[in-house]
């Protein structure tokens, strides 16, 4: 996995500059990023469950690539680093002319991943973070997304008043449903900025150990009173699931085997079976939510990572097929836990996934933003200190060129090992080896350097 790899931009017809789509072109923006920031400053505040913040212009269409906020994120309380990255996220927002302005989607759980217990107890609430949390989001002028989970402890069985971190992923007692679907509507009456809810997270707390299957029943009729608590605020939100894991074993296991297969491996036919009972019985929605990893569930690293990220293509289409809704996936992952990859080749198979999801026609593609609060941040969208790192410029650019409603267009590669994506006016180029190539790619000469993304205009 040696090599060069970094963003690069061939000289446009007219200029005889060269453009880095890296960390390098991102910090020359920064000043105006600041300043993006500064201007957005005005915000409001409120109490209890009354609305809060003022509500930003946001287009009625798909979310389109975007990223979750996590424990840590551009508000961890150092100042000058989260001044730095609050204006990365405003800076997002703007580009070389008002028609290049692409917002980020946003995402941000209710509970947990930087987000406190909202209501400890009964009718008692705590919006303290959230409230920080979409106040930052708007001022950044991206797009808030909220997704639904978790649920407070007196909820699943605890005590009221207390939080018990270690049972975050806990789901609510069926006893409870009809609470947790009345502290959603609080949410929604506390945010009318936010036009977008996710109901919960991954499953979490509806796998049946005894039977070895997801709890399908459980999850739609918690679904089914968070959908009609929902609609009953505003019916013109949007709400959607099931957040399904699309877990997946390698190809020619007999585990759980599917027919949704490809040389990434096979869709576990237990996911088949719970999207197709929560698709059968649900009381409606606006759009399918799913996630999912290239890595096979046994935790074996997929033999090759850019032709495991066919997996993104392909279980889309097969979701397609289910169903005419729009598509999310909350959450996509290329890289095995500890992979000791670098930068340059992470980026490439980062690029690849990307690809595989533009090429899907997906309404959106959240990516889970890894952050921490150490110097070492492998993967994710900026450091501890606010500077840009190497994923940010591939989300910023997968925003801008290749939106839900731009359509990709077939172009002509000589080398399969290269990777291309392209629409009317712009294409990218990815180097899936280790060294240099050149190669012919819409009818013109190319030289990429090891794992190297090039954007080119068309």
């Amino acid at each position: 996995m040696e090599g060069v790899g970094g963003h690069a931009r061939e000289p446009r017809p007219w200029s005889g500059q060269r453009r880095r789509h890296g960390a390098v072109a991102v910090a020359a923006f920064l000043a105006l990023g600041c300043l993006l920031a500064l201007l957005r400053s005005g915000d409001g505040s409120a109490a209890g469950g009354q609305g809060l913040l003022t509500s930003p212009t946001t287009a009625d269409t798909a979310p389109g690539w975007g990223l979750t906020h996590t424990q840590y994120s551009a508000d961890n309380g150092d100042p000058t680093a989260d001044a730095a990255a609050q204006a990365l996220l405003a800076q997002s927002q703007s580009a070389q002319s008002q028609s290049a302005r692409t917002p980020l989607a946003q995402d941000q759980a209710m509970m947990g991943w930087g987000a406190d217990n909202p209501e400890p107890s009964p009718g008692v609430y705590d919006f303290t973070r959230l409230d920080s949390r979409i106040r930052m989001i708007t001022r950044s002028g991206g797009r808030p997304v909220i997704t639904l989970c978790c649920a407070p402890d007196w909820m699943k069985g605890g005590p009221v008043g207390r939080t018990d971190w270690s049972r975050l992923e806990t789901a609510p007692s069926a006893d409870h449903y009809a609470d947790f679907a009345a502290l959603a509507a609080t949410v929604a009456r506390r945010y009318p900025q936010v036009h977008d809810f996710v109901v919960w997270n991954e499953f979490k707390g509806f796998f049946d150990n005894g039977s070895g299957q997801w709890d399908a029943a459980a999850y739609t009729a918690l679904y089914n009173e968070v959908y009609r608590a929902i609609k009953a605020v505003s019916p013109g939100i949007a709400v959607g699931g099931p957040y399904l894991p699309m877990d997946s074993f390698p190809l020619g296991s007999e585990t759980y085997a599917s027919a949704v297969s490809g040389r990434w491996g096979t869709l576990d036919q237990r996911v088949v079976t719970a999207f197709d009972y929560w698709l059968q019985h649900k009381a409606g929605a606006d759009f399918v939510v799913v996630d999912g990893s290239t890595v096979p569930k046994d935790g074996a690293p997929a033999p090759d990572p850019f032709a495991a990220t066919e997996k993104f293509t392909a279980v889309s289409r097969w979701l397609r097929d289910r169903t005419t809704l729009p598509l999310w996936w909350a959450e996509w992952y290329v890289e095995p836990p500890n992979s000791g990859w670098n930068e340059p080749y992470r980026d490439a198979v980062l690029a690849s996934g990307m690809i595989a999801l533009a090429e899907a026609r997906v309404s959106a593609a959240f990516y889970w933003n890894p952050e921490t609060n150490s110097a070492d941040c492998p993967g994710c969208l900026w450091s501890a200190s606010g500077a840009p790192l190497p994923p940010l410029a591939l989300l910023r650019g997968f925003a801008r060129w290749f939106p839900p409603s731009v359509a990709p267009v077939p172009v002509a590669v000589a080398d399969p090992r290269v990777r291309v994506l392209a629409q009317a006016a712009e294409g990218v180029a990815v180097n899936t080896t280790g060294g240099p190539l050149r190669t012919t790619v819409d009818g013109r000469s190319m030289s990429l350097g090891p794992y190297q993304i090039l954007w080119f205009a068309r």
